[in-house]
Order: C-alpha cells, then sequence, then structure tokens
C-alpha cells in the first residue's frame, strides 16, 4: 500500500524512511523515481517500481498559506508564479 502526503508543505516527507510493500526496500523520497502528474506525483520504488509515496501537489491557496507562514519552498513557488502572471499580463 502506499503512503499519501496530502499536504505538500508538510516537513519531513522527503527524508522519512520508508518500506516498499512488494519487496521490502527501504529508503526515502530522494532514492525513488519520480511520476510527476498534474495533480499528485508517484515515487516508485528503486527496485521493484511498485508505487510507495503518492504526494499531493499543493493548489495555489495552499501555496499562499504556507508562503505566508515562511515555508521557503512555497515562497519560492509564489515569487514564480507571481513572475509568469506579471510577464503574461505585460504580454496581452
Amino acid at each position: 500500500m502506499s503512503n499519501l502526503i496530502e499536504d505538500y508543505f508538510q516537513p519531513g516527507w522527503r527524508t522519512r524512511e520508508l518500506q516498499c510493500a512488494a519487496c521490502d526496500w527501504r529508503g526515502d523520497s530522494r532514492a525513488m523515481t519520480l511520476q510527476p502528474h498534474e495533480d499528485f506525483s508517484e515515487y516508485q520504488c528503486p527496485q521493484c517500481e511498485d508505487i510507495v509515496l503518492v504526494v499531493r501537489h499543493p493548489d495555489l491557496e495552499q501555496v499562499r498559506a504556507a508562503a505566508a507562514v515562511g515555508h521557503p519552498e512555497a515562497q519560492e513557488q509564489l515569487a514564480l508564479l507571481q513572475e509568469y502572471l506579471d510577464r503574461a499580463s505585460r504580454s496581452d
């Protein structure tokens, strides 16, 4: 069974050791194969390719909320989004 991370900005999910239910491999997300999708990303076991971890992507309100409380990655994402929106409005 896959582990699910609902809150992308939850501390420590990238480095938390997980175990693959299919082959008993142990490790964290940095050793897994990332399969990005539109609303979530799957992390696969590097040995058997079973899905070990599913992470939901944050929506804009979640990014804003995390940025407002000082989460550095959320602040970076919000700045990139604002830069994109600024460029898009200038090209109209």
